[in-house]
């Protein structure tokens, strides 16, 4: 089976984000693959297990998706490509351009990606990629079952819910957190992926695309981290009392109260 999972790099969430003058300072942070496309990639590589086939993680970024691709090598992957150009924009639209004139033309039986990445949260670039390439495209994925003949069942987060669609392949599909446990790349796993191909690609390299067709078309106006939590109140006296100060916190400093 050729199975593509789109991968992106973004900040490790559980370490300290600093913004300044409305950019993100990457100096000193810590980067990681986006932990939704981590799903993605443990799942291709289960199903690559069970049916074979191989197994192509793809970046559209900067340079710097190299260490993130490097990662999902060491975890099993098969190959590697990283699609980095200044023309190309840093959008859901050009992304999923430059994506798409990638896969056009690879026969991809299966694409795999994360729901959202958390950095933008924006889920866009999955749907963009699936309406480009004509596939079927199933969001928010939390069990996936592939038979012989290609028939796929999901089992699809639904807002607390779950919904089981059926469709069959080639189709795109993006993962939820529960489909999986990612694995952690093993020691000769890492001394492997040394050695897979890691292919750089620029925008000269996608057929039938300009600088214009993958510039950006939105644009963050701007970024600054939310203000810093008050300290909490205590309130005392008897249920009565606690319930008037209440009453008049909410009214008079959240208000929330009119």
């Amino acid at each position: 089976m050729n199975i593509y999972v789109l991968l992106k790099q973004t900040f490790d969430t559980e370490e300290k984000v600093a913004v300044h003058e409305g950019e993100i300072v990457e100096e000193g942070a810590k980067f990681v693959i986006n932990p939704y496309d981590e799903y993605a990639v443990e799942e291709a590589l289960r199903i690559s297990e069970r049916h074979g086939g191989k197994v192509t993680v793809v970046s559209v970024g900067p340079e710097r998706y190299a260490e993130a691709l490097r990662t999902a090598l060491a975890m099993g992957a098969d190959e590697a490509v990283l699609i980095t150009d200044s023309r190309i924009g840093a959008d859901e639209y050009a992304v999923a351009e430059a994506l798409a004139a990638f896969l056009s033309g690879r026969n991809p039986e299966l694409v795999l990606g994360g729901n959202f990445s958390v950095d933008n949260g924006a889920g866009q670039v999955a749907v963009r990629l699936a309406q480009r390439l004509g596939l079927p495209h199933i969001a928010a994925v939390i069990k996936l079952d592939i038979a012989e003949d290609g028939k796929t069942v999901a089992h699809r987060d639904a807002e607390g819910d779950v919904e089981i669609v059926e469709t069959a392949l080639p189709a795109l599909i993006t993962a939820q957190q529960g489909l999986n446990e990612p694995r952690y790349p093993s020691l000769p796993g890492i001394m492997k992926a040394k050695k897979k191909p890691l292919q750089r690609l620029t925008l000269d390299d996608l057929e039938g695309l300009t600088a214009e067709a993958v510039s950006a078309r939105t644009e963050r106006t701007a970024l600054f981290l939310p203000p810093p939590r008050k300290a909490g109140k205590r309130l005392t006296g008897e249920p009565a009392d606690q319930a008037q100060q209440l009453v008049r916190l909410l009214r008079e400093e959240a208000k929330a109260l009119q």
